[in-house]
């Protein structure tokens, strides 16, 4: 797994400009997503750092809570091709219907959208790369990244830890 702050310690004295490769356009926001969702944010569900370390596993808090990510190819859900819904593994919202999941090559789970109303985003600065960060809007858990290089209809990729996702199938 890797952290921002792994990844930073690693890099010693590199220093922002050396790790500086580019940067990806602002996504608008739409009524699936609501934008800028903020570190100082009030959700609606909250716990203590004691209470989501006891609710998850030691990878699920380094995700949801720090902000890491998953190694690719590391998650069963990237292989998931049942009907089902895809949901926060720290609050269970519904995020992401199967209808909307794609084999993006990337070794994360990818969707073209999410359901309405279930994510937020905001920028983030990290690795000197401006990117658009993915947050379950409920509980503030971070889920991934968002990028321009989608399929159609939307033409986004919503890349997503798989750890921080849960999977229920649908049951006819």
């Amino acid at each position: 797994m890797l952290s921002r702050r792994r990844f930073l310690g690693t890099c010693g004295g590199l220093g922002a400009a050396a790790l500086v490769i580019g940067a990806l356009p602002k996504f608008a926001a739409s009524s699936a997503v609501i934008s800028d969702a903020s570190a100082a944010q009030v959700f609606e569900v909250v716990h203590s750092e004691s209470e989501w370390r006891a609710m998850l596993s030691a990878e699920q808090y380094e995700i949801l809570r720090e902000e890491g990510t998953e190694r690719a190819y590391s998650s069963p859900l990237n292989n998931e091709h049942r009907d089902g819904i895809f949901a926060c593994a720290g609050c269970d919202l519904p995020l992401f219907s199967s209808a909307t999941k794609f084999d993006s090559r990337t070794g994360w789970p990818s969707f073209w959208a999410p359901l309405d109303k279930a994510v937020a985003t905001r920028q983030d600065r990290s690795y000197g790369v401006l990117r658009e960060e993915v947050h379950c809007r409920r509980c503030g858990g971070h889920l991934g990244h968002v990028f321009d290089d989608g399929p159609k209809p939307t033409g986004l990729r919503y890349c997503m830890n798989g750890l921080a996702l849960t999977f229920k199938p649908i049951v006819a």
